[in-house]
């Protein structure tokens, strides 16, 4: 027996504020319990001690359990329907100055994926993402722009070709001029305050791991950040219960409207 989860949740609230009762508990113990065995550690409290005094292994905690799961373009059609559909009607309702908020963007794939996607239809110097994640460590990786060439399969080339620059065989950087149109910070969407008069809201492939409560606190607060219709972008396996009663509408496939 590992002792009590109870304790140890408490334990990660005071030292990072990360809050566990809002996850999935059986998902996040399983990976905490993971990390546990991997370092060959006795308990929750002998955990929660070594992440007050170890700032690498408290590090590579708050990595590990924020589900730091990213790649360009992921889920290729949406990407497809976001420059057909999306970004038109977006330009057409609010004119070029879109606000567009990444929200939990991990190591920055997606907001940069924003970028150039909206390089087709606006200049660079038109371009501003906000970008947030509620772990420091991604986001430094993001500010960087290094990444391996898997991450980057189903990005179309001509992006590829025309906003990165070869490192090596394995490794690509993005371009300054694409870094420029983004910026990075951190935020936890359990506690602090949102971005608002938003266009566009992207949060793909996190709330998942929330609980259906902690879920409906944060569509709930998306839908305080929009501007009147504008949108929100989850993740190919995400569906807002209740959209209606919150405020959305739907408008396409993983997209819905603040009505």
């Amino acid at each position: 027996m590992l002792g009590s989860y109870e304790s140890f949740k408490e334990a990660v609230f005071s030292l990072t504020g990360i809050d566990l009762n809002s996850y999935k508990e059986r998902q996040m113990k399983r990976r905490i319990e993971a990390l546990i065995t991997k370092n060959g550690i006795a308990s929750y409290a002998d955990y929660a001690f070594l992440l007050k005094h170890n700032k690498s292994m408290l590090d590579e905690f708050v990595n590990y359990i924020t589900i730091n799961v990213s790649e360009f373009y992921r889920n290729p059609e949406q990407w497809h329907v976001l420059e057909r559909e999306v970004i038109p009607y977006l330009i057409d309702r609010f004119g070029k100055d879109l606000k567009i908020w990444s929200a939990a963007c991990s190591t920055g794939d997606e907001p940069y994926s924003l970028v150039m996607l909206l390089s087709k239809f606006l200049p660079l110097n038109r371009i501003k993402i906000i970008a947030t994640d509620i772990d420091k460590n991604v986001l430094h990786k993001a500010e960087l722009g290094i990444y391996n060439v898997k991450s980057l399969k189903d990005l179309p080339q001509e992006f590829v070709d025309k906003y990165f620059i070869k490192l090596n065989d394995k490794s690509y950087q993005i371009t300054p001029a694409v870094k420029e149109c983004v910026s990075f910070r951190q935020h936890d969407l359990l506690k602090d305050i949102y971005p608002d008069n938003c266009d566009l809201i992207v949060c793909r492939n996190v709330l998942i791991y929330f609980t259906d409560e902690a879920k409906s606190k944060v569509y709930s607060k998306f839908h305080s950040a929009l501007k009147k219709d504008g949108l929100l972008f989850v993740g190919s396996t995400e569906q807002i219960m209740q959209a209606a009663q919150i405020g959305y509408v739907g408008f396409k496939p993983f997209f819905y409207r603040k009505a």
